[in-house]
């Protein structure tokens, strides 16, 4: 049995020792969890139970692995595929808790156990995918699937993990399999290193402030926050601007103090930059390279190609004709937008040409000038709980029929974590959804879901969803109030849960989101819509003080703004894609050691060359594609969005908010998980094919939008 290999007699003792003198058999992860829905006991789980999960986990799987290749029997998919399937379930328990939590509660020994398990993981799974005797059976299986009566679920089971295993490299000769794991160890060592370092520097980097002045058009509320954050990093008297994920930084909405908000996002632009304490250049470049190799081994031309031949894209060529349909017109209105933002400037008289870091104050000052309103008028409508219960439940229930309730008997991992048990339009337990709202040093940037639980009827087992956000946590007393943007992202999160949720398939690796990298943002973005439906906002948009609804003329200016910036929203996010696509379609050996001019060199070459609008992320914070599951695959979010201007329409008009049309989208799209091919679920929602003229509109792209 392999061991894992430990950082040294000392610290390894230090990690694996009990914490309460626990004896090693009461591991949480040995045995599933008895709360509802198998939650798992995060009031009984340390961070010394993790790795000796993991070893039995990882041993346990193989064990059954080996039997599997091992059975003299003739392959069967019961004893093979089914067999498969059901195998490693103590890993999968502690893996579904530790690729959470080490996001959301990230310290010192949670990331030296990090560095310790990629590696093995990888490891393991490359032992899996490599086992000759175990692939002869699949492949065998797979040969005579139209023969053997399955049922089709199981055929594309079949289908996936024989397709699984050829691309993890089960025909590989035995040197190139010795080869290709030795690739993925380092891809697993280098993401773990490039996620720290962006973390570690985010927590270190902030910009602090000591006259406060200086933060003219902040609100006191929000100057008071500043305060409180620079207290808690033991510096009273200081103003402290915690850095987000983004290129883009909240502050600059409102900042007036132009070297302040110049400050702000040039240190946002440098992180990770090459010489400084978390450079992550070197680590870019040699994850960009190995990928490279290892796609060439795998018989790839890049790793582009390799990703995208399992995706609903299919291959290269259709990304970049995606993307040369957009570009052109994200850029020419970003420039529109830029023109009436340098009038407003020379109108004040301000003597400069507009930057990067303009941007979000004057976008905002042409808003108001042009709609009447800002965000400010807005934020008191948006308090958090009525959002949550009155907009996203309620949407929820208007279109499905479920409905919530929260528990407090059950455990979680930090405090503020709600809880809810959602249930059925039959009133019987459907979900656990748990919701993490607050931002904490600890706590990766961004917004995303996990599951902790994959629903499949082969386990028995319902889901349990989690949704993470990263929203400033207010002073003691004070209620949680959001822009709009965040609303539409408690959307955007909670639509990946109902995809959770709502699985109704019989293997979990079809559950839920378990679909492909440029299908698995569309229902998300599909949930948004209602965030600004009418009928929703209505609902939710109550004055937190006053309980009152917001005025329809506020609702009417509000949405009349939908349009209002996205010539810079979706170049910002063309520019990423445009990294992410140029990193991942070079050769071995073509890697640029000059990432900057590489970077701009890029945004050149395909017309998105705009200075004022930067990528939304740069090379060495771009943590989708270095240490994610996006690599090469950022692109899913605008393929995506071409399915959703369709289904959108479709929606509006075949009635919108209602439980048929509700049931019709989840009986179509949600409960298949990936047991269905994707646009087959597409098409069976909306009956045509999909086309970018929606998307366009939707955007104010199309020739003459506002």
């Amino acid at each position: 049995m392999r061991k894992l290999p430990l950082l040294g007699a000392v610290c390894a003792a230090a990690l694996l020792a009990p914490k309460t003198g626990s004896p090693a058999d009461e591991n949480p992860f040995f045995s599933e969890s008895t709360l509802p829905f198998h939650l798992p006991p995060f009031d009984r789980i340390k961070e010394s139970d993790y790795l000796p999960a993991y070893e039995k986990g990882m041993a346990d799987q193989l064990r059954e692995v080996e039997a599997i290749a091992a059975n003299p029997d003739k392959p069967t998919f019961e004893n093979t595929i089914l067999a498969l399937e059901k195998s490693g379930r103590v890993l999968a328990r502690v893996s579904a808790v530790f690729d959470n939590v080490k996001k959301l509660e990230s310290d010192e020994t949670m990331r030296k156990i990090e560095r310790i398990v990629s590696p093995e993981v990888a490891a393991h799974e490359d032992a899996i995918h490599q086992n000759t005797a175990l692939f002869a059976r699949i492949d065998e299986i797979y040969r005579n699937r139209a023969t053997l009566g399955l049922d089709p679920e199981s055929v594309r089971l079949v289908e996936h993990y024989h397709l699984v295993f050829i691309r993890a490299g089960a025909q590989l000769s035995v040197a190139d399999q010795a080869k290709l794991r030795a690739y993925n160890a380092e891809i697993a060592s280098l993401s773990t290193e490039f996620r720290q370092n962006v973390l570690t520097e985010r927590n270190d980097s902030s910009v602090f402030v000591t006259d406060r002045s200086e933060l003219d058009g902040l609100s006191d509320a929000a100057i008071a926050s500043l305060e409180a954050a620079a207290k808690a990093d033991n510096k009273p008297g200081a103003y402290e601007i915690r850095l987000i994920n983004t290129t883009g930084q909240d502050a600059m909405t409102s900042l007036t103090y132009r070297p302040l908000r110049q400050a702000i996002m040039e240190h946002s632009l440098a992180r990770g930059s090459r010489g400084g304490s978390y450079d992550n250049e070197m680590v870019v470049e040699r994850i960009a390279d190995v990928r490279a190799e290892r796609a060439n081994l795998l018989g790839f031309a890049t790793h582009g190609d390799y990703q995208v031949a399992d995706q609903t894209a299919g291959t290269e060529a259709a990304v970049e004709g995606l993307l040369a349909q957009l570009v052109a017109p994200a850029v020419a209105k970003a420039k529109r937008e830029a023109a009436d933002m340098q009038a407003l400037i020379d109108q004040e008289h301000g003597g400069f040409q507009l930057e990067p870091w303009d941007w979000q104050l004057y976008a905002e000052k042409v808003r108001k000038a042009r709609f009447a309103f800002d965000d400010l008028q807005l934020k008191p409508y948006f308090e958090l709980n009525h959002v949550l219960t009155d907009g996203v439940f309620f949407a929820a229930h208007r279109l499905y029929g479920v409905t919530f309730k929260e528990r407090h008997d059950l455990p979680v991992y930090e405090a503020d974590v709600r809880v809810f048990e959602v249930d059925d339009v039959d009133g019987k337990p459907l979900a656990l959804l748990l919701e993490d709202f607050y931002a904490r040093p600890s706590k990766q940037g961004g917004a995303w879901m996990d599951t902790y639980v994959r629903q499949s009827f082969l386990h028995g087992d319902l889901a349990v969803v989690a949704n993470h956000h990263n929203i400033q946590k207010p002073e003691a007393g004070e209620p949680t109030l959001l822009t709009f943007d965040q609303v539409v992202t408690l959307f955007h999160e909670f639509g990946h849960g109902l995809h959770g949720m709502f699985s109704r398939v019989n293997y979990p690796s079809f559950s839920g989101t378990a679909v492909p990298r440029d299908f698995v943002e569309y229902p998300s973005q599909v949930n948004e819509m209602w965030a600004a439906w009418p009928e929703v906002v209505r609902n939710y948009a109550r004055d937190y003080k006053t309980g009152e609804r917001m005025p329809q003329e506020l609702i009417d200016k509000m949405l009349a703004t939908r349009k209002f910036n996205q010539g810079f929203a979706t170049t910002e996010y063309l520019k990423a894609t445009l990294l992410d696509q140029a990193w991942y379609t070079l050769k071995p050996g073509g890697i640029p050691t000059d990432i900057p001019a590489f970077e701009q060199a890029t945004f050149a070459k395909y017309g998105a060359g705009f200075a004022p609008v930067p990528p939304r992320y740069r090379s060495t914070y771009f943590s989708h594609v270095f240490e994610g599951n996006y690599s090469a695959e950022y692109y899913s979010y605008i393929w995506a969005d071409v399915l959703v201007a369709d289904s959108i329409e479709w929606f509006k008009k075949n009635g919108g908010l209602t439980r048929e049309n509700g049931d019709r989208f989840r009986s179509t799209v949600l409960s298949h998980g990936a047991s269905v091919a994707p646009m087959t679920l597409f098409h069976q929602f909306t009956g045509t094919d999909p086309e970018i003229g929606p998307l366009l509109r939707l955007r104010g792209l199309d020739e003459g939008g506002n």
